[in-house]
């Protein structure tokens, strides 16, 4: 009632009042807002979007103080236009939020990562500042972006858009040969990034020995370098190290599906999460030497509980676990190890990753199991994550780069932004997800009669779930639909 909305559209709707005595049958509503049609490719992330409460709408106050941002001027920051940053993001990214750079230093290396000054322009108890915190984080949806700032700083001024002077925050660090950290030390800048590249293009210039335009020669083998340094480092802390194949969605111009792609996994991927955890490292080291207050990355070990059911799933393949207090992040890399190349290597890699603990944001440090990290803080993508924000305000407050750091009111309020953002973070993977799950069910319906190979995900009391193999693909048989037969569970192997 009280609306124009036809048949086939989706809509949000509230309750109509009703008169008095008793009612059956389907309950008047209110029309509200017309979101699109049935059918239609863009009402998907539409319905994900509204039904997981994701805000879309920006205040106008927040709009204006960001239309009204305008560019970094030197004063007292250090001048890094003169050092060749590069930005290195997927295909279709527009907020870069990251430039790296490396050099020889000696027999190890020297390593800066410079990230978006996202500080001066969201200044605390702002419209634009308020905003962001109550969105958390920016969402990402298969044809759209759901943005934690208004375009004209997540795209524009705040963005480390090639050949423009940005500001910024970096973290020059030193390794020795072997990746191990000699020293480091924060600072403020203003930067011009002197390329943008896509992790295609780097990778690319690492296998055909080619640089891409505007590097100089050298600057991709420096990059690779540096990685191999950290990259070993990696390996002798015994990381969790997961291979579930990611899978992204394919659209046409128009917003439909064509198909499902492999998300790749290139080392150009693995070079910017290096130099990315790198400097997050440093960002809670030199907060914890400031005595900052910080917004710790904390992924708890598994529970008691977990490890029990993975070590009895496990021993059906005849691989132990060692006890949960003696338990390390390398114990499970070792199992998958055990089990690559194998039928149910994809199962072993599942169960592993339902065992871990939920990562979250706290005030309290308890280290980052995953990584086997003693203490970790996210600070290198601050335009699209409000905990990385509130370490760059730490970090200028404990440095003094200026009057726009932490305030006492948020030092105090810590714990609530901690526990809001993990919520929100969690309320955005639940949202990209089940967007995800919808293109996925709306590509498969156009290919209903067609067999597929597949395997068991999951079981349970009345039904088994499967996972198609060519998309990701996962729906639910019941028993009750299967050929009269003998049929015998086993919990333990999810069969």
């Amino acid at each position: 009632i009280g609306s124009e909305a036809r048949e086939g559209d989706i809509v949000l709707a509230e309750p109509a009042p009703q008169g008095a005595g008793r009612h059956f049958g389907p309950k008047p509503a209110r029309v509200t807002e017309v979101l699109g049609r049935m059918g239609e490719a863009k009402s998907v992330s539409l319905i994900c979007i509204h039904a997981h409460g994701i805000p879309t709408e920006f205040p106008a106050e927040a709009v204006a103080q960001a239309e009204a941002a305008r560019g970094t001027a030197l004063g007292k920051r250090t001048d890094l236009r003169a050092t060749p940053l590069v930005t290195i993001d997927g295909e279709d990214a527009r907020d870069f939020d990251d430039a790296v750079f490396a050099e020889a230093d000696g027999s190890g290396w020297r390593i800066i990562v410079a990230i978006a000054d996202v500080a001066h322009y969201v200044r605390p108890g702002t419209a634009l500042d308020l905003e962001a915190r109550r969105r958390g984080n920016s969402v990402y949806f298969p044809d759209r972006v759901v943005p934690m700032l208004p375009e004209a700083l997540s795209n524009g001024w705040c963005s480390l858009r090639p050949k423009e002077d940005r500001g910024c925050l970096f973290v020059e660090m030193r390794f020795t040969a072997d990746g191990e950290k000699i020293g480091h030390r924060f600072g403020r800048g203003l930067m011009r990034s002197v390329a943008r590249l896509t992790y295609e293009e780097l990778q690319a210039a690492r296998d055909e020995a080619r640089e891409p335009q505007d590097l100089e020669a050298g600057h991709t083998a420096r990059l690779y370098g540096a990685f191999e340094a950290l990259l070993g480092a990696r390996t002798r802390r015994g990381t969790l190290e997961l291979d579930i194949p990611e899978r992204r969605v394919v659209l046409s111009p128009e917003g439909e599906v064509l198909g499902v792609a492999p998300r790749p996994r290139l080392d150009s991927h693995k070079l910017i999460e290096e130099f990315m955890v790198a400097a997050n490292v440093c960002a809670a080291e030199e907060l914890e030497r400031l005595v900052q207050p910080t917004m710790y990355r904390i992924h708890d070990r598994p529970s008691d509980q977990k490890l029990e059911g993975l070590r009895q799933f496990l021993q059906q393949f005849a691989i132990n676990m060692p006890p949960g207090n003696q338990l390390h992040p390398r114990n499970f890399s070792h199992v998958l190890a055990m089990v690559k190349g194998a039928p149910h290597e994809r199962l072993v890699n599942e169960t592993v990753l339902r065992s871990q603990s939920q990562a979250a944001y706290a005030p309290d440090n308890i280290g980052h199991f995953g990584l086997a990290l003693a203490r970790y803080a996210h600070f290198t993508s601050p335009i699209r994550r409000y905990a990385d924000l509130m370490i760059h305000r730490a970090l200028i407050r404990g440095l003094k780069l200026g009057a726009d750091g932490l305030t006492e009111a948020e030092a105090t309020e810590m714990p609530a932004i901690a526990d809001a953002i993990t919520g929100t973070e969690r309320r955005a993977a639940a949202a990209e997800r089940d967007a995800v799950d919808r293109y996925l069910a709306a590509f498969m319906s156009s290919r209903v009669g067609e067999t597929f190979s597949a395997r068991i995900s999951g079981v349970t009391r009345f039904g088994m779930f499967v996972a198609v193999d060519e998309t990701g693909a996962q729906g639910m048989v019941p028993f009750s639909a299967m050929p009269e037969d003998r049929w015998e569970e086993d919990p333990a192997t999810q069969s």
